[in-house]
C-alpha cells in the first residue's frame, strides 16, 4: 500500500511522519538525534531507502548521518563537507554546518550534493560517506568575493542552498548563494554563469544591482512538469525565470501591497507549472520575520504569477506571529497536491486539497527548519 512520508527537520532533532494517501491519519516517529540541529533530512528517490540527514552535534560541530533502512539505524560520515584546509586565500574557513542536501540524477547513483554555510558547494559519489569539494567555486577568488564574510547575509550564517539537477541532463545544474545570487552550470560543474538578470536589490543602500554579492535568493524551485520553468522567493520578491531567457519576472509585484512578496520558501505545482504556493512574512523595518500582522496565509497563484489568491482556511486569524523558513514547505504528487509546511513555533500543517483548508497535525515540535514529501 502506498505511503505519503513526512521528513521533519528541527533545530532539537527530526521526525518522520507516515499516513496512506488519504492523509487522515498519522503515525510520528521520532525524535532522532535529539537535540543535534537537523537542517536537512531527505530520502534518496532513486532507491527509495536511504536517508541523509545534514546535522550540528552541539560541540562536536558539523556532519552527515546516513541510514540505509528508512531510519532505523544510523552511521555518521566518515569525512563530512569540509574546506580545503588552506584556502586560497589563507582564511581558514570552516564549515558551521551543512545545510541544503540534493540527491543526483537518476543515472549518478550514489551520487548527492551539498551546500553549507559558510558557503561551500560538495559532493559525495558513496552515498554520503564521504564527501569532497565540488567545481572550484569554494576557493575561487571571485566567488569568494559574492558569498562575502562569514558573518553576512542570514542571522546564523550565509547558506549555499537550493541545489537543482535538470532531470534531463545531469550536467544541468543550478543554486542559490544567500548572499551571491544564482548560477547555473552546463558542463556538471566546471564553469558557472551568475543569473541574476532582472532581480531588484534592497532599496536605499545604494546596491549595485549588476554585483551578485548584493542578491540573496532565499529558495529556487524548478517546475517537475517543465524544466525550462523555475521560480524563485528572493529576500527583494518572487521571481520567475522561463528559459532559454536569461532575465527573471518580478511576478511578486502582483501579491497584495499590504502584504507584499518577500518570504522564504516557495513550492511548485508537480504537474501545472503555471501554479506555485509561498508563504509571505512581514520584511518591514527591521524585518520582524513573522506572519504579516500575525495572521499567517499561503497565497497561491494558478496563472504563473498573474494574479494571487489567499489559502487561510483552518488557520488562526489573529495573534499567530510565526513564520515558514526556506526549506519548511513542499508539497506531494497525489491528486489532489497535498501541502505541507512547517513553522519557527514547532507546528506542522497540512493541506489536503491543494491550500483551500489547512489542519494542524502537530504541535510543540522544537523550531521546524525543513520538511519533505514523498510517497513510498
Amino acid at each position: 500500500m502506498a505511503m505519503i512520508v513526512l521528513l521533519v527537520a528541527t533545530r532539537k532533532g527530526a521526525w518522520i511522519f507516515r499516513a496512506d494517501t488519504a492523509r487522515t491519519s498519522w503515525q510520528v516517529e521520532g525524535p532522532h538525534f535529539l537535540g543535534h540541529i537537523i537542517s536537512h533530512l531527505v530520502l534518496d528517490p532513486r532507491d527509495r531507502t536511504t536517508l541523509l540527514a545534514a546535522a550540528k552535534t552541539g560541540h562536536l560541530g558539523p556532519t552527515i548521518f546516513r541510514s540505509i533502512d528508512r531510519g532505523n539505524t544510523w552511521q555518521e560520515a566518515t569525512s563530512p563537507p569540509g574546506f580545503a584546509q588552506a584556502s586560497v586565500d589563507k582564511t581558514g574557513r570552516t564549515v558551521d554546518h551543512t545545510f541544503w542536501l540534493t540527491p543526483a540524477h537518476g543515472n549518478e547513483p550514489h551520487v548527492w550534493y551539498a551546500g553549507t554555510s559558510p558557503q561551500g558547494l560538495f559532493r559525495s559519489e558513496d552515498d554520503g560517506v564521504t564527501w569532497a569539494p565540488f567545481s572550484t567555486i569554494n576557493d575561487d577568488p571571485q566567488y569568494r568575493e559574492w558569498m562575502g564574510s562569514e558573518k553576512d547575509g542570514t542571522p546564523d550564517g550565509p547558506k549555499l542552498h537550493s541545489i537543482i539537477v535538470d532531470p534531463r541532463d545531469p550536467k544541468h545544474l543550478y543554486f542559490g548563494m544567500s548572499g551571491g545570487g544564482v548560477h547555473e552550470s552546463l558542463d556538471h560543474g566546471r564553469t558557472w554563469r551568475v543569473l541574476i538578470s532582472g532581480m531588484d536589490v534592497v532599496d536605499g543602500f545604494g546596491f549595485d544591482a549588476a554585483n551578485p554579492t548584493f542578491h540573496d535568493p532565499h529558495c529556487l524551485r524548478m517546475c517537475p512538469s517543465n524544466p525550462d520553468r523555475l521560480y524563485q522567493q528572493n529576500h527583494c520578491g518572487i521571481y520567475r525565470i522561463d528559459r532559454p531567457s536569461d532575465s527573471w519576472i518580478r511576478i511578486g509585484r502582483n501579491m497584495p501591497k499590504e502584504i507584499g512578496d518577500i518570504g522564504f520558501p516557495i513550492t511548485v505545482h508537480p504537474r501545472d507549472d503555471k501554479t506555485a504556493w509561498v508563504f509571505p512574512m512581514d520584511g518591514t523595518q527591521v524585518w520582524p520575520r513573522t506572519s504579516p500582522d500575525g495572521k499567517p496565509a499561503v497565497y497561491t497563484t494558478h496563472d504563473a504569477g498573474e494574479t494571487w489568491q489567499r489559502q487561510d482556511a483552518g488557520m488562526p486569524k489573529e495573534q499567530a506571529w510565526w513564520t515558514v523558513k526556506r526549506q519548511a514547505m513542499c508539497c506531494d504528487n497525489h491528486d489532489p497536491v497535498g501541502l505541507y509546511f512547517g513553522t519557527t513555533s514547532g507546528e506542522l500543517w497540512i493541506s489536503q486539497d491543494e491550500g483551500e483548508n489547512w489542519e494542524c497535525i502537530a504541535r510543540r515540535l522544537p523550531e521546524i527548519y525543513a520538511v519533505e514529501a514523498l510517497t513510498l
